[in-house]
């Protein structure tokens, strides 16, 4: 199966010089957030795939200008294609706008989908906006990680944890690619291309 995931900085590759047949190979593509309505709603035009999305910090435009054709699924778990995906917007609280949570306001929004999990036998990708803490995040407040989420690849050992908000060029130490144990820490800043496979019959 092969992925497009995507967040922060619209690629001049996927929209201003956009080829017809460049996202034909892609199954899903997945937004970390903050990219525009219509940039999502060009991808999704385009591409023979859905596109499944969280919201950004700063994507309170969503609310007025949705994404069509789009699906939004931000505090929820879902499978697409026998992907179990558990996905999480927004990002650490540092000035009270929307889209941004404490520790605990987080952890809430982990509990309603623990049932779900448990149903499905597990998670294989976690999508997310914000980094998890310790895996690429930064120092300050704005961009800090979520220790839940953390916790939450500690506990479910998804093959694949994708995030945004952490832009690749706000230091010359940043990586895409971190592992925790089992798990693929990606960085969708950008674009970045997945193939994964289900080891599960």
């Amino acid at each position: 199966m092969k992925i497009l995931l995507i967040s922060d900085q619209e690629d001049p590759f996927l929209w201003d010089y956009y080829k017809p047949g460049r996202l034909a190979p892609y199954d899903l593509i997945l937004s970390a957030g903050d990219l525009k309505p219509s940039y999502l709603r060009f991808l999704v035009t385009m591409a023979r795939a859905p596109l499944f999305y969280v919201h950004g910090n700063h994507d309170v435009c969503y609310e007025t200008d949705v994404p069509e054709g789009c699906d939004c699924v931000d505090g929820r778990f879902t499978v697409c294609q026998g992907l179990r995906i558990l996905a999480f917007g927004g990002c650490m609280w540092y000035n009270g706008k929307p889209f941004q949570y404490t520790e605990k306001q987080m952890e809430r929004q982990i509990r309603k989908t623990r049932r779900a999990v448990r149903r499905a036998g597990g998670v294989d990708i976690i999508l997310t906006h914000a980094p998890p803490r310790g895996f690429g995040d930064g120092d300050d407040p704005a961009h800090r990680g979520f220790e839940c989420f953390t916790h939450l690849i500690e506990e479910y050992h998804p093959k694949y944890f994708i995030h945004g908000h952490q832009h690749l060029n706000y230091s010359s130490f940043s990586k895409r690619i971190h592992q925790c144990g089992e798990t693929t820490i990606v960085n969708a800043c950008g674009r970045y291309e997945l193939e994964v496979t289900l080891a599960r019959p």
